[in-house]
């Protein structure tokens, strides 16, 4: 018997422990920690937005949505000028990406959705 109640507690404080372990993954701030660099550019839309961030010689974007926990179809993509797009797209419940580009002296454009609805940019950071 007392055997049995030792073990209950053993994994009841092994269970509390991994719980308070750190942030869950996933959660908001794993989110906006994916991307190398400083944010430098937030595009809102009506479901979520469009984060860019900018290291020396990369630019890093995600599309995070306001909703998370709730699958839904989500896209990210961003092209630097002269160069092919790095997308990340499909049914996630937090965010599409981070896509990361080399833009050493280029301008870039994002793209990003959530359910149906999107945002683009420009040309940015000439």
């Amino acid at each position: 018997m007392r055997r049995r109640a030792i073990g209950a507690v053993a994994v009841a404080m092994t269970a509390g422990l991994l719980t308070l372990g750190g942030p869950a993954v996933g959660s908001a701030d794993a989110a906006a920690a994916a991307c190398a660099g400083v944010r430098v550019k937030t595009y809102g839309f009506a479901t979520g937005e469009v984060r860019v961030y900018k290291s020396r010689q990369y630019v890093c974007a995600q599309t995070v949505a306001k909703r998370a926990g709730v699958r839904q179809k989500m896209r990210v993509s961003i092209q630097a000028r002269g160069s092919r797009a790095a997308v990340d797209s499909g049914t996630y419940t937090r965010h599409a990406g981070p896509v990361t580009v080399f833009a050493l002296h280029r301008c870039v454009r994002v793209e990003g959705s959530v359910g149906g609805k999107s945002t683009a940019s420009g040309w940015i950071l000439c």
